[in-house]
This record gives structure tokens, C-alpha cells and sequence, in this order.
């Protein structure tokens, strides 16, 4: 078995397509319907909510989408990155802090309100 990537469920695949896109400076294969970014070790597939239910008859609880899961990304420096998102204007939920386990991060969510956590990691880590 091999994971091979994440994909994000959405109600507007082109609002978060153009979010990541310009999040890390890559572009998008796809539509409207179905979208992937290619990242160093991470294919991020953009699924419509509506194809979904449709084409795989998914469904969805209450609560599901509920901004509970996050993305991590490791990165070589908060601060420069922190300084980064915020010039793009996308509204940061932390400041980069050092946590107890040694790691730097900060947190902002994407349009479909997903925890994009990017994180430093300890200097003496592998």
C-alpha cells in the first residue's frame, strides 16, 4: 500500500484552486469538478462537494467539513513564511510560536475554513 495524496472536498473547486495556487506557487491540473496540486510529497486533489454525492454517492453527517482537519507543512522558516501569508492577505490564526516539542509554527485556514498549520521544525531534528 502507498499513500499517494489528500483530497479536500469542496462546494467551489475553483475558489480553492486559486487559493493554494497562489498559496505555493504552482498550478492546478483539473476543472471545476476535480483539480490536483503537485507538492514535493503531496498530490492535494480539489473535489466538488456536488460530484461527490453524484458520482460516488457520498454523504455527508452533520458537522462533517468542519474546519477539524489540518494540513501540516513542514517549512525552513515561520517567521519568513508567516511574513509571506500575510502578504498575500490571507487572515493568519497564530503568530509563529515555539511549542513545547521544539517545533515553530503559525496557523491560518483556507476559504473552506481547513487548518493550514505550517511548521519549523526543531533545529535539532533530523
Amino acid at each position: 500500500m502507498t499513500f499517494i495524496g489528500l483530497s479536500l472536498i469542496t462546494e467551489n473547486v475553483p475558489r480553492l484552486v486559486a487559493f493554494y495556487e497562489r498559496l505555493f506557487g504552482v498550478r492546478a491540473e483539473g476543472d471545476d469538478v476535480h483539480a490536483t496540486l503537485a507538492l514535493p510529497g503531496l498530490n492535494l486533489a480539489l473535489y466538488s462537494r456536488e460530484a461527490s454525492i453524484r458520482d460516488m454517492s457520498f454523504t455527508y453527517p452533520p458537522g462533517s467539513g468542519s474546519g477539524h482537519t489540518v494540513l501540516m507543512f513542514s517549512v525552513e522558516s515561520a517567521d519568513a513564511e508567516f511574513d509571506r501569508v500575510k502578504s498575500l492577505g490571507i487572515p493568519v490564526m497564530t503568530e509563529p510560536t515555539v511549542y513545547p516539542w521544539g517545533a515553530k509554527a503559525f496557523h491560518f485556514r483556507d476559504p473552506d475554513g481547513t487548518v493550514v498549520d505550517f511548521v519549523e521544525p526543531p533545529r535539532n531534528a533530523p
